[in-house]
């Protein structure tokens, strides 16, 4: 579907102004890549500058369908797994399967993610039943809804066969183990329920591991793991089920890594060293432990991880556009803890008039957002992956979008623009090869690996 420049405007308004961080804008244009011939006339400059990039976008698109494209972190809400409210529609959400099909995205992981609540049988409880609802969400969309275009997929040959009938694929992750509660049998209940991949917390400390937030106070409930957390690890490794090291606390992951006796994977980080305020992503000697233990970091495509400093820059600019064009109409333009105090019906009577500002800004966002102070795009998060890239080899590298999590940037900002990351590292040089590692046969080789490891487990405890 084409849009408007005056829509898309007007869709990255809306959705960074209500502090979703999904901007939804259209691709960037192609860049010409071929030095001009000396000797040639303009004319002919432009059209051989042309046909040189349509045969990249050309290669880069033949590299796309055929290599399996992979999102190993994709949030939902259950209310979009509905008879009548589902994937099937282009809904208001960066992933569904519409999306999915435009994008030529194949495998998405849907998230069973959980908050960080109280450590207590009641917050377990609730967590439980939280935990419980997004995996029959995600069963009842490939058994029920959908199964004539997409299915679950258990383990790497799952996947490939699926994409071979031309399938979309849907994979299960689970972050944060808080729903677990005290009983880490629940590792097996949930690699039963589709489970591949677990993370042992979330933002806050769980009772299984601290969380990368203690930097902000400097307070640790465990010094990494608790010992709950040292038997969940080893309950992984005998179930087949990736170990996730997005959130947990530097200490815990470094601990984790030495645990673990089968490969870890990051399904959604970047690399800190790019932006060393961010205590989500990974320190260089993170990555190398990663490395060194066989797994898989996925660099994330979330603006304020992969470069918060011009994000910073750029909702300051997005703000002061907005607040001019409130003033104007009469309007406050409220901070987002404001607006989250707000009554039910006083937060909506607020979002008609956000959407007001948002419809006037929209045809001024180029010249007093975007020249002032540019968005976070594409090719800087692909910086993620070339980092990690020359640090950790192409072995152990992948892709995250964070969609509907809070991820997007401007040029993949759903999955429909899934392309233009192909496109970024094919103008970057990778091969065929390596982009296919990257997409998702890193993925894949790890979970061949875990799923080996357990079952070699269970054969020597007899299970």
């Amino acid at each position: 579907m084409t849009q408007s420049k005056t829509e898309i405007n007007v869709l990255r308004v809306l959705t960074l102004a209500a502090v979703l961080t999904l901007a939804a804008c259209g691709q960037p244009e192609p860049a010409a890549t071929t030095e001009p011939m000396a000797a040639a006339a303009p004319e002919l400059v432009a059209e051989t500058a042309a046909e040189t990039e349509a045969e990249l976008v050309a290669r880069a698109r033949g590299i796309h369908e055929r290599v399996i494209v992979m999102d190993t972190h994709v949030d939902i809400n259950t209310a979009n797994f509905t008879e009548q409210t589902n994937y099937l529609s282009d809904l208001n959400t960066q992933v569904n399967l519409p999306k999915m099909d435009t994008g030529g995205m194949d495998v998405a992981w849907f998230v069973v993610y959980t908050g960080q609540g109280p450590l207590t049988e009641e917050g377990y409880a609730g967590a439980s039943e939280n935990a419980l609802d997004k995996f029959s969400a995600i069963h009842r969309l490939v058994e029920e809804i959908a199964p004539d275009h997409i299915e679950l997929a258990l383990n790497s040959d799952d996947v490939r066969r699926i994409v071979a009938s031309g399938k979309r694929v849907a994979m299960i992750g689970v972050e944060n183990a808080y729903p677990m509660g005290t009983d880490v049998g629940n590792v097996r209940r949930y690699q039963e329920m589709g489970a591949r991949y677990i993370s042992l917390a979330h933002n806050g400390h769980s009772q299984f591991a601290d969380s990368n937030t203690g930097e902000g106070d400097g307070v640790w409930l465990h010094d990494g793991l608790s010992e709950l957390g040292r038997q969940a690890i080893a309950e992984m490794n005998k179930w087949g089920v990736m170990i996730d090291i997005s959130h947990p606390s530097y200490e815990a992951n470094k601990q984790t890594i030495e645990l673990s006796r089968a490969p870890v994977i990051a399904s959604h980080s970047s690399a800190r060293e790019l932006d060393p305020g961010v205590s989500r992503n990974l320190w260089d000697d993170e990555l190398l432990a990663v490395k060194a233990n066989g797994g898989v970091v996925q660099a994330v495509a979330f603006r304020n991880y992969v470069n918060s400093e011009k994000q910073r820059a750029y909702t300051t600019a997005l703000r002061a556009l907005q607040s001019t064009v409130a003033e104007g109409l009469g309007y406050t333009l409220l901070e987002p803890a404001d607006v989250r105090a707000l009554s039910a019906d006083a937060r909506a009577r607020y979002q008609t008039q956000l959407a007001e500002i948002n419809e006037l800004a929209a045809p001024r966002l180029a010249e007093a957002v975007d020249a002032v102070a540019p968005p976070v795009d594409v090719s800087d998060f692909v910086d993620h992956i070339d980092y990690m890239v020359n640090l950790i080899g192409v072995d152990h590298v992948g892709i995250s979008g964070d969609f509907d999590g809070g991820g997007g940037v401007t040029g993949w900002a759903d999955a429909a623009e899934t392309f233009n990351v192909t496109l970024e590292m094919v103008r970057r040089g990778y091969s065929e090869q390596d982009i296919a590692k990257i997409w998702g046969d890193n993925v894949l080789r790890v979970l061949d690996e875990v799923q080996q490891i357990a079952a070699e487990i269970q054969a020597a405890e007899g299970v």
